[in-house]
């Protein structure tokens, strides 16, 4: 499978891991040179378990494959081991609500099919052959989140994934440092209705025009869904104070009542895009009612606690972009309380866009009735702090009356504010 050379006695493999610090028993070890070289962790591997490793220098003990260049190596490995799965593959994208959709999703499917799915944001060229090959034998659908940065990344991700289902949840400039203009977004990420077959399906966005013209580009049947229009869409929606929706759930199904765990009108989007997705894959309709009813997100998505002191603390600091600023920025506004705070860190990888972005963010929290904390983030406006203890400090204290929403790019590592709020 990868044209390597094996060294040391067969062994079998069990899925495979790049982190020697999550070795599971029966692994199979991949040392990938990075920021760090993965060779020096292949002895820790071993002793952590792994049955063996897929190398590019010998190792000094266990059985290895010595291949020229490991991550090609991986990529190669994980389109054959799609060839054994008998599992049918659902691929979901989109600038916004990825992982929350996978989530949704796979919890729709779980009542009537055995399911494997993406773990955390495992999206890119790495994330997706290791979701691959640490498929269960006897699963049946499998989801796989797919992201990229640029035009080209999601038409490889596909050729080893091979969706017969696709996603697309909507686009928006996210990583547009990367992608340069909108069009470049929409290119990209069309490239996974581009790459279906003519017997699968493409689930669109109604309420994207962007997304919905994307049927132009795929051979397979398509299926839309949205809160204004679409086949799947949502009747009498309402949040309750913590922020959870309920809705009447229309297809061509059939219809039934949704009850979602998960925080945010956005998210009803995502449940629809899950619903569609779920329902194409003969799922009956009460049991995806049922299974987005139990969903729970990944963590730091809009993970909303009372604090001891009464505080509500809203944390979804997994990653920013200004769809996903603007959507919880619009979720504080909704949530009961006498005064509203949001800790804002930047919103990385948005090149020459990204001054403009910051402000027109700042000053739509503040024509909500938000107070704004920067962290290490001045084009928002409003009150500058230069780091996380800062801004703790400006924000003071907290309690009954309080709702605080800490949100930012995985680069300004604002989780452990809002684990701070969430235990003040």
């Amino acid at each position: 499978m990868t044209g390597g050379t094996l060294s040391g006695p067969d062994v079998t493999v069990d899925g495979a891991t790049i982190d020697s610090r999550q070795v599971r028993p029966g692994q199979l070890f991949v040392a990938l040179r990075g920021a760090r070289d993965g060779h020096d962790f292949v002895d820790a591997a071993m002793k952590g378990g792994a049955a063996g490793a897929l190398v590019e220098v010998l190792p000094r003990s266990g059985t290895s494959v010595v291949v020229g260049d490991t991550f090609a190596a991986l990529t190669s490995l994980a389109t054959a081991a799609r060839d054994m799965l008998p599992a049918q593959v659902i691929g979901v994208t989109g600038s916004v609500g990825k992982t929350s959709t996978k989530d949704l999703l796979a919890a729709a499917l779980g009542r009537r099919w055995r399911v494997s799915a993406s773990p955390m944001s495992f999206n890119n060229e790495l994330g997706v052959p290791l979701t691959v090959l640490e498929t269960p034998d006897d699963a049946e659908v499998v989801v796989v989140e797919m992201g990229a940065r640029g035009r080209g990344h999601i038409a490889a991700l596909c050729a080893v994934a091979r969706p017969s289902v696709g996603v697309v949840t909507t686009v928006g400039l996210s990583h547009a440092e990367f992608f340069g203009t909108l069009a470049d977004v929409v290119e990209a990420k069309g490239e996974l209705v581009a790459a279906l077959p003519a017997d699968g399906t493409a689930v669109l966005n109604a309420d994207v025009a962007l997304v919905a013209g994307m049927a132009a580009r795929t051979p397979a049947r398509v299926l839309t869904f949205g809160l204004a229009a679409g086949d799947v869409r949502a009747d009498r929606l309402a949040l309750d104070d913590d922020l959870r929706p309920t809705f009447r759930l229309r297809s061509p199904w059939g219809d039934a009542d949704v009850a979602l765990a998960v925080r945010g009108h956005h998210q009803v989007g995502n449940a629809l895009a899950a619903a569609a997705a779920a329902l194409v894959c003969d799922t009956p309709l009460e049991q995806v009612a049922a299974g987005l009813g139990d969903a729970r997100l990944s963590p730091w998505r809009m993970q909303l606690e009372r604090s001891p002191s009464g505080a509500l603390v809203l944390n979804d600091t997994y990653n920013a972009n200004p769809l996903s600023v603007e959507a919880a920025l619009r979720a504080l506004a909704e949530l009961p309380g006498e005064r509203r705070t949001a800790l804002l860190g930047i919103m990385a990888e948005l090149g020459e866009i990204g001054a403009g972005e910051h402000a027109r963010l700042g000053a739509l929290a503040r024509d909500l009735g938000i107070r704004v904390i920067a962290v290490d983030a001045p084009a928002y406006g409003g009150e500058p702090a230069a780091d996380a203890a800062e801004a703790l400090e400006r924000l003071g204290p907290v309690g009954p009356g309080d709702a605080v929403l800490v949100k930012g790019s995985r680069a300004a590592g604002l989780e452990s504010v809002a684990g701070t709020l969430a235990a003040s």
